[in-house]
């Protein structure tokens, strides 16, 4: 397997979060209807009826070229793609062919071909009985597809790939690109050769999770090789991917460009992006938040915190929001910055996890009942040593489930440290007089047991003495 190279290309679909559908006013909900109720006679392709173009689907895609670093189309058209299928009502797809409305661009070290923006296609349903159903609800849905070069070569890259897509298209809210829903579909185009010229390619359709991506990617590298190690021939086609055999499947032969026979629409006017004022590059750039990408670049420049903690605060906002406003409240501190990164990254979300269960993060944050500045002042008094770290981790336990002021919770359950020097003394006393035989070993040269002194005063403070102080305080009495 190790001279062979995996080639993979990526066709991604995503559906846009627009009010109507692409080309007609129909609400565009598909996945909160009941069957063909969002319908009219535009999106169901009857004879003497006009497209319009949606404005707001033109814009999320131009969003996205600029996202990328792509070029924007100052001329764009749209296409007729012919072939017959039942959940087509035209019998064509209106899509975009030699104009796209974006051409190159970069995510994730990937090249891009294109992005352009069509129509989708209906819903079939195949669980009822020895035939189909078909809902048109989702027919005409605003639907951008984005084009990679074939420049991955492994499952993991395409993988990276479709997550920090999905998590753009998130970021500038174009889409939910929920793919357990369908508004998010990747096809994998996979060939295998022994030399830089690409083998047969082979496209698997419809991948809705990246995990099955992954594995499909996998699973074909393995076929294609040993195939080829037969003497075998890979044939060009479509195939599916079945989850609960972990394989592909044979679906039809596969087309290419020229057998859908693409044509300008005749119905729908060309587009001059320049001369339309809503597309407007300042308009653009007012209206693209900051983007992951540059999130990670500020993190790790202004917070100083852990890679790991970067990529949770910004692959999940809403936590990288809860700790932005902890850090506010905190003055931007770094050491207070760092401490809180890791209570929130570690013990917060621990008591999430454990109350909510996996991937249940936005609910959690929803449903916290202490706002941000709590948590910044339990963090300030872990850095004065008014709580002990022990301490702090009950307090916050007692903060998710009742809510309530961190220094009202600690005075309620005794939990802050007692940091005088000459009342610790009288315990640290204590200790000495009760262990003649370890003070004579610490005096003999053994240091660490300055440790085991520290240890009982905290037993016999009831975990309430602060430990910073007391080594400072055996130090001086042992000395």
């Amino acid at each position: 397997m190790k001279d062979y190279i995996t080639t993979v290309g990526l066709e991604i679909h995503a559906e846009l979060k627009t009010r109507s559908k692409m080309f007609c006013p129909c609400a565009n909900n598909p996945h909160h209807a009941e069957p063909n109720a969002l319908v009219c006679p535009i999106c169901m392709g009857h004879p003497g009826t006009l497209p319009t173009i949606n404005k707001e689907a033109v814009k999320s895609v131009l969003k996205v070229g600029r996202a990328v670093k792509g070029t924007l189309a100052d001329f764009t058209e749209f296409d007729r793609k012919n072939y017959f299928y039942p959940d087509i009502p035209k019998g064509y797809q209106i899509s975009q062919y030699k104009y796209p409305l974006v051409t190159g661009g970069e995510l994730a070290d990937v090249a891009i071909t294109r992005i352009h923006l069509e129509e989708d296609t209906a819903s079939s349903g195949h669980d009822e009985g020895d035939y189909s159903l078909v809902d048109f609800n989702r027919a005409g849905v605003p639907l951008m597809e984005l084009v990679t070069e074939p420049v991955i070569h492994s499952p993991a890259e395409a993988g990276a790939f479709g997550r920090e897509l999905q998590l753009l298209l998130r970021y500038l809210g174009v889409s939910d690109a929920h793919m357990e829903k369908g508004e998010m579909r990747v096809e994998a185009n996979i060939s295998v050769s022994k030399t830089s010229t690409f083998g047969t390619k082979v496209e698997v359709k419809n991948l809705n999770s990246f995990k099955a991506v992954e594995r499909a990617i996998a699973y074909e590298t393995e076929r294609h090789i040993d195939m080829l190690e037969r003497g075998e021939k890979i044939v060009q086609e479509t195939r599916g991917w079945d989850d609960s055999t972990q394989k592909t499947y044979s679906q039809r032969k596969k087309e290419d460009s020229h057998d859908y026979r693409y044509f300008p629409d005749p119905d729908l006017p060309k587009l001059y992006i320049s001369q339309i004022p809503d597309y407007d590059e300042k308009i653009l750039a007012k209206e693209t938040p900051e983007l992951p990408s540059e999130k990670r670049v500020r993190f790790a420049r202004d917070y100083g915190i852990k890679t790991e903690d970067i990529e949770l605060f910004v692959t999940e906002p809403v936590v990288g929001d809860f700790f932005e406003r902890v850090v506010t409240d905190l003055a931007g501190k770094k050491e207070s910055t760092i401490l809180a990164s890791n209570y929130i990254t570690s013990d917060l979300l621990g008591l999430m996890k454990k109350k909510y269960g996996e991937g249940k993060i936005t609910q959690g944050f929803s449903e916290l009942p202490f706002v941000p500045s709590f948590f910044a002042t339990l963090i300030s008094m872990v850095e004065k040593g008014d709580i002990s770290s022990r301490g702090a981790k009950d307090i916050l336990s007692v903060m998710f489930i009742e809510g309530g002021s961190p220094e009202d919770i600690a005075n309620a359950r005794g939990l802050k440290q007692k940091s005088d020097p000459a009342a610790l003394k009288k315990i640290a006393q204590t200790i000495i007089e009760n262990n003649p035989s370890v003070v004579a070993e610490y005096k003999a040269g053994k240091q660490n047991l300055l440790q085991f002194f520290v240890g009982q005063a905290m037993k016999a403070s009831g975990g309430s003495a602060n430990p910073a102080v007391l080594q400072g305080v055996f130090k001086e009495l042992l000395s």
